[in-house]
C-alpha cells in the first residue's frame, strides 16, 4: 500500500503536463514496470491518441480492434502478453464513469502483475482524476486527443460539453457528437446532485461558428438558471429571455429538458423543439411524444409548461437530434423510426456509454459516401433508479 500512497503522491505534486513522466516514473521505480504509455481517446472515438511530445513518435491504436481498445471498451484491465513472460497490463483511465482512455503498463512478471492488478488499476483512476484537473492549466492532454485538426465551432463545442460518459448508482449516460471535427449547434449537458439529474439534448440553429455562438449563449443561460436553484420551466423561460434579447427571433434553439427525480423515477420535462426521445422498455422500442413547445429564443416570453413521465428501472432513454432520424440515404430515403428502432435493440447488450458511437456508426452506413448534411447527436441513459 506503501507504493500507491507514493504514486499519489506523485501525481498530485506533479505540474499540470509533466502526469505522464510522474506515473512512468513512480511505476519503474516501485513497480519494477518496463515502460508506460498513456493513450486518450479520441474526439470521434475511433482511436486512441497516445500522450507524447509534439511531434508525436508513436502511432494511435484502434478503439476497435486492439488489446488497449479492449480495455477501453470493456472498462476493465486486459492483459497482454508480450514476451516470453512479459505481460502488458491495460488500465482504463476513467473518473466516474467519463472514459478518457488506457493506462499501459509492460513488466516481466505476470504473476507479479496479476497480484498488482487491483492496485495499478486505482493508480490509473487517480491518474485520470488528475489529467481533468490539469487540463485546467496545460494543452497537452487536450492536443493529444485530436487526431485531426478541429474547426473552431467544433473547439468551442466540445469546450462546452460536460464529458462523454457517467455514471452513478441509480443511472449510466454516455453521448456522442457527429461529425466530432467538425460540429456546429448539436450539443448535451447534464448535471446531478444527491437527489436530482438534469439532462438537455439541444439541436442548434445555424452553420459554423453562427451556431456555435447560439449554443453557447443557450446553454450557459440555462445553466445560470439552474445553478440559481430555478424550476425546469422556468429554466427554460429565462434562457428563452436571453436568446431572443440577442437574436430578436432571427436565430432559436431547440432543446429537450428533462429533470429526473433519482428517488422516485418520475421525469419533468420540457419539448421545446425537435430532439427526440425513444426508450427501450422490456423488449419494445417505442418513441415518447410530449407535447411541442416553441423553441427558446424564437418569440418575446415565452410561457414554457413541464409535463411528466415515468421511468422504470432496466428502461433504456435513447436522445436523438434530427441529424440521426432525418439523416437520408444515398437514394433520399429518411433513417426513420423503424431503423432507430433496429438499432436500438442490435445495441441492447451494449453499456450506455458504448451505445452512442455503435448508433453512430449505424447511421454512417445508411448515409453511404455522402458527407453529413447536419450535426447528428446520440445520448443514451441506462436508468436504475434507487
Amino acid at each position: 500500500m506503501n507504493r500507491f500512497v507514493t504514486a499519489e503522491r506523485a501525481l498530485r505534486t506533479a505540474a499540470p503536463h509533466e502526469l505522464l513522466d510522474a506515473v512512468s516514473r513512480v511505476l519503474v521505480e516501485e513497480y519494477a514496470a518496463q515502460s508506460v504509455e498513456l493513450f486518450l481517446a479520441d474526439y470521434g472515438l475511433t482511436v486512441l491518441q497516445p500522450v507524447s511530445e509534439l511531434p508525436r513518435t508513436a502511432d494511435p491504436v484502434s478503439v476497435h480492434n486492439s488489446s488497449a481498445g479492449r480495455a477501453f471498451g470493456a472498462q476493465e484491465p486486459f492483459l497482454e502478453g508480450v514476451g516470453d513472460d512479459a505481460v502488458r497490463a491495460h488500465l482504463p483511465v476513467t473518473v466516474r464513469g467519463d472514459r478518457l482512455g488506457v493506462l499501459s503498463v509492460t513488466m516481466r512478471d505476470r504473476q507479479a502483475v496479476r497480484e498488482l492488478l487491483g492496485e495499478l488499476a486505482d493508480v490509473a483512476e487517480v491518474l485520470a482524476h488528475e489529467v481533468l484537473v490539469a487540463e485546467r492549466d496545460t494543452d497537452v492532454y487536450l492536443r493529444a486527443r485530436r487526431k485531426d485538426r478541429l474547426t473552431l465551432a467544433a473547439e468551442m463545442q466540445w469546450q462546452l460539453l460536460p464529458g462523454r460518459s457517467c455514471s452513478r448508482p441509480e443511472y449510466d449516460l454516455g453521448a456522442q457528437l457527429e461529425p466530432a471535427y467538425a460540429i456546429f449547434g448539436d450539443n448535451f449537458d447534464w448535471s446531478a446532485d444527491a437527489d436530482r439529474l438534469m439532462l438537455y439534448v439541444t439541436n442548434g440553429m445555424g452553420e459554423g461558428i453562427e451556431a456555435s455562438l447560439l449554443t453557447n449563449l443557450a446553454i450557459n443561460a440555462l445553466r445560470n438558471a439552474r445553478r440559481a436553484g430555478i424550476a425546469i420551466d422556468d429554466q427554460a423561460a429565462l434562457a428563452d429571455q436571453a436568446v431572443y434579447a440577442h437574436y430578436r427571433g432571427r436565430c432559436y434553439l431547440s432543446v429537450l429538458m428533462l429533470d429526473f427525480d433519482l428517488a422516485t423515477g418520475r421525469v419533468k420535462v420540457v419539448d421545446a423543439g425537435s430532439p427526440q426521445l425513444l426508450r427501450l422498455r422490456e423488449g419494445v422500442v417505442e418513441r415518447v411524444g410530449f407535447e411541442a413547445q416553441l423553441p427558446l429564443g424564437m418569440f418575446e416570453e415565452t410561457d414554457y409548461v413541464a409535463q411528466e413521465f415515468q421511468v422504470e428501472p432496466g428502461d433504456r432513454l435513447v436522445f436523438v437530434s434530427d441529424g440521426v432520424y432525418a439523416a437520408a440515404s444515398p437514394k433520399g430515403e429518411a433513417y426513420g423510426d423503424a431503423a432507430l428502432a433496429r438499432a436500438i435493440m442490435s445495441t441492447r447488450l451494449l453499456p450506455a456509454a458504448e451505445v452512442p458511437r455503435a448508433l453512430l456508426r449505424e447511421l454512417t452506413g445508411h448515409r453511404g459516401q455522402s458527407a453529413p448534411q447536419d450535426d447528428a447527436l446520440v445520448v443514451c441513459l441506462d436508468w436504475r433508479g434507487h
